[in-house]
């Protein structure tokens, strides 16, 4: 599960949840189905992956498996808010627990919090990719760092997705270390508009193309972007589902 920022919770304000029955619920759902949480304490640096053991709504607590170390746990509790990601369902659900402290639970040592007050449900369909069209391509204008020669490059996407895009890399220009971010770049949405943001690279394929050369495709992830950017992005998927749909009807 890619790393949460920010500016992405920011951005997925729309999908929040604060109605108090139905965050129960759906921690409750998380814990009957032992599904695992990745515990964020310092960000990607610090992570403890586990579970949620019980949700109390009468005493507004909820009771969290520690962590295999002793020192990792002695953080936990000193961290005061650390973030939670899971996924129920195929839908990713985040949420931060405050001033977590240790607690007997059933026989053995535990973490308990107060209920969050609110949680983000992202369903399915907010990371839907959709493929940007091939005869007129979407293009990304990246700025390129002093080692990978500087100026700035322009390269065709292959999907979008609220979450990020998938860009095609012919000239093998840009690195493939996982966590790269570029930041400045420009994303031109035919009758949307530009859109800025940092660019995250979280996976990379080399191809080998039916003329034997080879060409890359990166999978990079939104970073910093706005809630208007993310707006942009989110009705030029839109506009792509209904040209789509219409081609489909024409054929029908």
């Amino acid at each position: 599960m890619q790393a949460i920022t920010d500016a992405e919770l920011e951005a997925w304000h729309d999908y929040e949840v604060e109605s108090p029955r139905e965050i129960v619920a759906l921690l409750r759902q998380i814990a009957e189905k032992n599904q695992l949480i990745r515990m964020l304490i310092k960000g990607e640096a610090d992570v403890c992956v586990t579970s949620l053991l019980a949700v109390d709504p009468d005493a507004g607590t909820v009771v969290i498996d520690c962590s295999v170390s002793p020192e990792q746990n002695t953080r936990i509790v000193a961290a005061g808010t650390v973030r939670c990601d899971t996924s129920l369902d195929k839908i990713r659900i985040v949420f931060g627990l405050d001033n977590l402290r240790e607690v007997q639970f059933e026989g053995g040592t535990a973490l308990s919090a107060a209920i969050p007050a609110s949680l983000i449900r992202l369903q399915r369909r907010e990371f839907y990719r959709m493929p940007t069209p091939v005869t007129n391509p979407v293009r990304a204008t990246i700025p390129l760092p002093a080692e990978l020669g500087g100026g700035v490059a322009v390269f065709p996407l292959a999907d979008i997705s609220c979450g990020g895009v998938a860009i095609h890399d012919s000239k093998l220009q840009l690195g493939t270390t996982i966590g790269d971010t570029f930041p400045n770049c420009r994303i031109d949405l035919p009758e949307i508009g530009p859109v800025t943001c940092s660019l995250q690279v979280r996976n990379s394929i080399d191809m080998t193309l039916l003329n034997n050369k080879t060409s890359r495709r990166l999978g990079c992830q939104f970073v910093d972007i706005s809630r208007g950017n993310l707006a942009a992005v989110q009705r030029y998927i839109t506009k792509l589902e209904r040209e789509r749909n219409a081609r489909l009807a024409g054929l029908a």
